[in-house]
């Protein structure tokens, strides 16, 4: 066995593996020479060497998502780790556990004009649950700090920083651990209901409009017993997204195509009188909008970490996980008559009917590309999705419930999410699609410059020409500036980039051709794919704009 000579290294290095923290996503350098020797000499550490860290912290980010538990990020020093502060603020709002491993400079070589160097302690200071600035010299105090790391990780569900300063020389190595250090196990926390549900049971008890609201949720992880009450109680209306990953046929899944038409009496018909809510992050902006200005008497959000106070309405935290909450909730509770749902339900077949007759009639677009995608999708596949258009597109369409849908939504970011998809796959081990835009795709590119993307792994790229979302907004005005600085008007094409990194390419550029490709896009040919889509730039922003007119 091969370890490195440096007492420090060895002593990150044995704690990670001591603790289950074995997945390890290295970016080349040579300051954090002793980390790299010492993961990828032992055969219990699974490596992957990622060159750009920014896309390096995503692709460990979609693993992190995939695993539930630790992925480390190793660097060398200098400005490489301030390339992963992207995929940190991601893994902070989305509760990702990753764990940072920066190599350094002892203290004594920072700000005198060394190469390569930075201040690098507490350099995520805003985004971070926890930093471990380590001393250059194996010690019981670094162990502590690096155990408390890895336990902050695992059970706080976000990002920590592990700093560590190595002095030279960096490559030699010896053939036994030098140092034994302290491994440190805490208590999992055990999130219990500690207080008297009666008012709360009362309060919804007696309520006639009960919004569920759902935000990103791991799929198949909401009991069954939770599902059925929240689908047989006439007074609750359940209203998820595609990333809530939440499917029952009485719940609505496309908020904006039912409330972006409301008028101001809709609005008031519809407001709850309590707003109950779980899962991450929520995409849609008329949602936050008609529940910040129609405000619920209450708001209860279950989150065993974190509430948002979103709606400015926050009244309540149930520090549990959704199904305990549920498990002593619902004996306490009875079905409410009201019309608040089957009123709902009627509105929503009223507006898929609507959906379907506009489909068949519009010309080919984004909307159009969309509408085709999305039932093409495999059984049992799981799709990641970018940010921008591509989710908010999503929004309006129905979702296979076997396919799980995935989206960095933590900081709605176009950066990384191709890397995320990545990662993603290689951890889950399932047939991953990436559907992206064009503008995010591009910027992400890197992703693909990766030696770890499995076979079956498939892109879908919209290319629109540009950032087409920005046309919907109401500062859109056909000029220079716009086309120039907000929609970054490009006449770039995949082809290229597809060729270099061994993908299969595939083009559709009208309904006949889009349907043609996706027939035997999911199959196996031994190598990636990637669908490029072109879709009318001029033509999308008023079919959108109509669609919810």
């Amino acid at each position: 066995m091969i370890y490195p000579k440096i007492p420090l290294a060895q002593s990150i290095m044995q704690i990670c593996l001591a603790k289950g923290v074995t997945d390890i996503v290295i970016s080349p350098g040579s300051r954090n020479a002793p980390l790299t020797i010492g993961f990828a000499s032992h055969p219990d550490f699974t490596c992957y060497s990622i060159a750009d860290e920014r896309a390096a912290a995503f692709f460990g980010l979609g693993m992190a998502q995939q695993y539930h538990k630790p992925v480390a990020l190793v660097c060398t020093s200098g400005s490489a780790l301030l390339n992963y502060y992207p995929a940190i603020a991601e893994a902070f709002y989305s509760q990702i556990p990753l764990i940072v491993i920066s190599a350094d400079r002892p203290k004594s070589k920072i700000d005198i004009g060394d190469g390569q160097t930075i201040r690098q302690e507490n350099v995520y200071a805003n985004h971070i649950l926890f930093s471990a600035n380590l001393d250059e010299h194996a010690s019981a105090d670094n162990d502590a700090l690096i155990n408390q790391a890895i336990a902050v990780a695992k059970y706080s569900k976000g990002p920590v920083h592990i700093n560590a300063p190595f002095e030279e020389p960096l490559y030699e190595t010896v053939a036994e651990p030098t140092v034994q250090v302290d491994v440190q196990f805490v208590t999992p926390p055990q999130y219990v209901i500690q207080e008297d549900l009666s008012y709360y049971a009362t309060e919804w008890n007696n309520a006639a409009k009960k919004l569920v609201l759902v935000g990103v949720n791991d799929p198949g992880t909401i009991n069954a017993e939770v599902i059925n009450y929240f689908a047989a109680d006439p007074s609750v209306l359940v209203m998820t997204e595609t990333t809530s990953n939440l499917h029952h046929h009485t719940f609505l899944n496309s908020i904006d195509t039912i409330i972006t038409p409301f008028t101001k009496e809709d609005f008031e018909e519809w407001q709850p009188d309590i707003l109950l809510t779980f899962g991450g992050m929520v995409v849609s902006k008329r949602v936050k909008a008609w529940l910040r200005s129609y405000k619920p008497k209450h708001h209860w959000h279950i989150d065993t970490l974190r509430a948002y106070d979103t709606y400015s309405a926050l009244t309540k935290h149930f520090t549990v996980t959704v199904n305990d909450f549920f498990a002593a909730f619902l004996p306490l509770v009875t079905q409410k008559e009201s019309d608040y749902k089957s009123n709902a339900l009627a509105l929503n077949a009223f507006r898929r009917e609507k959906h379907d007759a506009y489909q068949e009639k519009i010309p080919f677009s984004d909307h159009k590309a969309f509408g085709h995608i999305f039932p093409s999708l495999p059984h049992g596949s799981q799709l990641q999705i970018s940010n921008s258009s591509a989710i908010r597109y999503a929004q309006l369409f129905d979702i296979k419930p076997e396919v799980e849908v995935f989206c960095n939504r933590g900081t709605s970011g176009i950066d990384g999410s191709t890397s995320t998809a990545v990662g993603a796959a290689v951890a889950s081990g399932k047939q991953t699609v990436m559907l992206t835009g064009d503008i995010s795709f591009l910027y992400d590119s890197n992703a693909l410059w990766n030696n770890y993307i499995p076979q079956d792994f498939r892109i879908i790229l919209i290319n629109n020409a540009g950032g087409g979302i920005f046309r919907i907004l109401p500062g859109h005005k056909e000029t220079p500036v716009f086309n120039t600085y907000f929609e970054t008007t490009h006449n770039l094409t995949a082809q290229h980039l597809a060729a270099m990194f061994g993908f299969e390419y595939i083009t559709a550029s009208d309904e006949s051709t889009l349907l043609q490709a996706l027939e035997g896009f999911y199959e196996g040919t031994g190598k990636p794919k990637l669908l490029e889509v072109f879709t009318p730039m001029q033509e999308k922003d008023k079919i959108l704009i109509q669609y919810f007119k």
